[in-house]
């Protein structure tokens, strides 16, 4: 998770937060947190990532 967060310059409880509520996309592995760039930029660009 902490490679999103740079990404997005978010913090942890906003990740948490976004993936519970906003339907962030995310995969899970495990108890690891997966995440593919390219849905994360699609999701960011619909809008869906304003608080």
């Amino acid at each position: 998770m902490p490679e999103i967060m740079k990404y997005l310059g978010i913090s942890r409880d906003t990740a948490l937060r976004w993936i519970a509520t906003k339907n962030m996309p995310t995969h899970t592995v495990g108890k690891k947190w997966k995440f593919k760039v390219f849905e994360i930029d699609e999701w960011v660009n619909s809008g869906q990532a304003e608080e």
